[in-house]
């Protein structure tokens, strides 16, 4: 008996691994030079400086890397190159409050004052004139899901982001707690879930509830239960020396004119680094385009990652991050993540950010799309190109006999 007993234990183990073995098999190259064939035109005029694009569909893929991280310099951009990707931070944050959902920890309607006790009483702005501001106390109740879909009334940012403090990136000068008291001071721009406002604000009250709730900063939270089972090591809110010398540099695009160097922008100055840098879960988290990968890649396997390991149940994806949160109307978020009213077979969802990095999932027919640059001003010439690269990628008959194998199912 106990022999038999031994070998079961023997065989469920070796399936377990199996199935991770599987999830981990690597994507097919698809030895298709689209993208390469759309950028290269422009690496060589000078106009673009380097960009990365990544099209994936059915376990195949192809990879982009075209130019320079640092013209100057002559260093090749690559996918491990660092980078600033902005407001794709916020989907890091839609999983940790989707995570607790589904541990039953929060609820997605729960007001925002029964972990936060200073949003109890909130003020919505009238008018302002003259410097005089005219208020009325909020009649509805606030919400997590509209921090978290941009219906909650705050402003993009608040006064927490001090002006007076060198760099800090796009945390500014203020732990994510405090962002949180200060912006329940601030008032609404209109009542609770009436309107749609695009606010950091919103999702770093977010993140200020996963503090209240684990116990534990968000940044920690999200490396703990995120970052570190998807093996995404290159990303983080304070990225080393050895990558910001790395890292892709912020250029401004005009056309027919070569792309020009930007020493900072005002939402991202040096140093990234120091004590004047703290997390925020609306913008902020450096990282490189293999990690960006494993993050989206778990989306587009409806939780679970590359390597086999399962970040949400496949219904937390489906209901909470790949279609919109908001009221009949306003559809277009869900949380942290753009994504569409309704949930079909044609449907993407994803995140963007401010240097015009991007990337999408389509889970049904396990599709993706990244792209990185970093753009820190003007037109860019080569989107025409790069939609029809994308057009001729997915209009190619990639089989799905890889699905399973790379997701790792059995059914």
């Amino acid at each position: 008996m106990k022999r038999t007993t031994s070998i079961f234990i023997i065989l469920a183990l070796s399936a377990i691994f199996c199935i991770g073995a599987q999830a981990q098999k690597k994507a097919v190259d698809s030895k298709t030079n689209y993208a390469m064939e759309a950028l290269m035109p422009y690496v060589e005029s000078g106009e673009l400086n380097g960009a990365i694009s990544v099209f994936y569909k059915n376990g195949v893929q192809e990879t982009c890397c075209a130019g320079y991280a640092s013209v100057e310099e002559k260093r090749r951009i690559t996918m491990d190159s660092p980078f600033m990707q902005c407001s794709q931070t916020k989907g890091f944050c839609g999983v940790t409050i989707a995570k607790l959902v589904e541990e039953g920890k929060i609820s997605l309607d729960d007001p925002v004052s029964k972990y936060l006790p200073e949003f109890k009483e909130l003020w919505v702005l009238d008018s302002e004139k003259d410097g005089v501001r005219t208020l009325h106390k909020a009649k509805n109740v606030l919400t997590i899901r509209m921090v978290l879909n941009h219906t909650g009334g705050f402003p993009f940012e608040i006064s927490a982001k001090r002006r007076d403090v060198r760099g800090g990136g796009w945390s500014g000068g203020a732990p994510i707690r405090q962002v949180a008291s200060i912006a329940a001071e601030t008032p609404l721009l209109f009542e609770p879930g009436t309107g749609i406002k695009y606010s950091n604000t919103g999702i770093d009250i977010g993140a200020a509830i996963v503090q209240e709730v684990t116990g534990l900063k968000w940044e920690d939270y999200l490396k703990k239960t995120v970052l570190d089972p998807l093996g995404m090591k290159s990303t983080w809110f304070w990225p080393t020396d050895k990558q910001i010398r790395n890292k892709i540099e912020l250029y401004s695009y005009k056309e027919g004119k070569p792309a020009a160097w930007v020493e900072e922008k005002r939402w991202q100055q040096r140093p990234y680094n120091d004590s004047h840098v703290f997390a925020s879960a609306g913008a902020g988290l450096w990282t490189t385009a293999n990690d960006q990968l494993k993050f989206y890649k778990m989306l587009m396997n409806l939780g679970l990652g590359d390597n086999g390991v399962r970040i949400l149940k496949e219904e937390t994806v489906k209901e909470l991050l790949a279609k919109s949160t908001r009221p009949e109307g306003m559809e277009g978020y869900s949380l942290g993540l753009t994504a569409p009213a309704t949930d079909t077979e044609d449907s993407w969802f994803g995140h963007g950010g401010a240097w015009g990095t991007n990337c999408s999932v389509n889970w049904h027919k396990k599709e993706l799309k990244l792209w990185v640059i970093q753009c820190g001003g003007g037109k860019q010439p080569w989107k025409k190109a790069m939609k029809k690269a994308a057009e001729e990628f997915f209009a190619q008959p990639f089989g799905n006999s890889s699905i399973d194998n790379y997701t790792g199912r059995v059914n």
